[in-house]
């Protein structure tokens, strides 16, 4: 990740737009796969699925090896987007039922901030060495993947699938129907978390693909990349790793604030500051990614039935798909006519605009709900005292 746009520009020759649109495609590879991989998973077991995750890896970033144009290219980033969509919602459902198999599901928060700090550590320690391992030989990055994925299926191979009690669909397709119209029309509390958590990655994921050419602009000296990278993943670590402390003493209210706050300064700070230090304000997004997770990931899975876990999960993220799908292409011809610089001040302009509605929806049906629950216990105390009474 720390290199892959500059290996996109320098090598095989693309434009910031055909990257963008390659990105846009994958996402609609993992659209395609994404909420029937979820569906799979749950039908053939999270292992199973994670062990074809696998696999698929280790053909995709085999490809890399000797891809040297864009439709090369595209087949190896079509692949990996399947994969990937294996994956999705897939690594948290498996959490969320192994905790809830042993009675501790309260914890989940704790153990997919620890989840994603560990993850987000491993890929910090690859970027320190990503620009050294470029500059001494292009592909030697992506032979490394290849290895790493090989690690993943020997790991995968390995775990241990949670006991669930699942009903028998009688209709596939009317189960995952059902399953959609409850993620996004019977449950309101499920459908804002989904729409504030896909506001939220797509303002972590835009810098992702253009704070690369960001810091060319600003000369920002090649062997810095790796670094530069890894500080950014250290940064979505540490904020993984403290974001249930956080809630816990910020609340609900305080941290969405600090959302969308961190975006709002990361992005006018890359638009306004630029030059050799201007990549410092990418940080903020990084950290508002960290703590973002566990806390809105928490918030949905308690809303989520054990039997389409990771369906729904995946579908979550196949709404965040499409959502980029639609809007990336566009960013990246932005930034090609007017610059990456200008592309990240008029985005601050965007989430400005649109953050703060998405918040007041999310907290809003907090509480409400907070509220029934609160008049439910009354009328529960009530009604045992006039029980008592009588």
């Amino acid at each position: 990740m720390a290199i892959i746009t500059l290996f996109w520009k320098d090598q095989i020759g693309l434009s910031l737009t055909q990257i963008l649109l390659l990105q846009g495609i994958f996402s609609v590879a993992m659209v395609i796969m994404e909420y029937p991989s979820g569906y799979l998973s749950d039908r053939i077991g999270y292992r199973a699925a994670l062990n074809i995750a696998a696999l698929l890896g280790i053909i995709g970033w085999g490809l890399y090896t000797w891809a040297d144009t864009f439709n090369q290219v595209l087949v190896a980033e079509i692949i990996l987007g399947i994969s990937i969509s294996f994956i999705s919602g897939t690594d948290s459902a498996l959490l969320f039922e192994s905790l809830k198999a042993d009675g501790e599901e309260d914890q989940y928060a704790r153990h997919q901030g620890r989840m994603s700090g560990c993850g987000q550590i491993g890929e910090a320690c690859g970027a320190i060495f990503a620009g050294l391992l470029y500059v001494a030989f292009p592909l030697l990055p992506f032979l490394i993947q290849i290895i790493v994925w090989v690690l993943i299926l020997i790991l995968t191979r390995r775990l241990v699938e949670p006991e669930r009690k699942l009903k028998p669909a009688v209709s596939h397709f009317a189960e995952a129907l059902k399953s959609t119209r409850y993620a996004l029309i019977d449950n309101k509390r499920l459908r804002y978390t989904i729409l504030l958590n896909l506001v939220l990655g797509l303002a972590s994921y835009y810098p992702v693909w253009l704070i690369q050419p960001y810091m060319q602009d600003g000369s920002v000296p090649l062997a810095w990349f790796g670094p530069i990278w890894a500080g950014a993943n250290l940064s979505v670590a540490l904020f993984a790793l403290i974001s249930h402390r956080s809630h816990l003493r910020l609340g609900n209210r305080g941290m969405v604030l600090s959302f969308m706050l961190l975006v709002i300064a990361g992005y006018l700070g890359l638009g306004l500051v630029g030059g050799l230090w201007g990549f410092l304000f990418y940080y903020l997004i990084t950290s508002m990614r960290g703590m973002r997770g566990p806390m809105m990931l928490n918030h949905a899975q308690q809303e989520i039935p054990s039997a389409n876990r990771a369906g729904i999960l995946s579908l979550q993220s196949l709404c965040f798909r499409l959502a980029f799908v639609c809007t990336g292409p566009l960013i990246g011809m932005l930034a090609d006519k007017v610059g990456v610089q200008q592309t990240f001040l008029l985005l601050c302009y965007a989430f400005a605009v649109v953050l703060p509605p998405v918040v007041w929806l999310f907290l809003r049906q907090l509480g409400r709900d907070r509220h029934l629950q609160t008049k439910s216990a009354s009328g529960s105390r009530d009604g045992l005292r006039k029980s008592e009474s009588s």
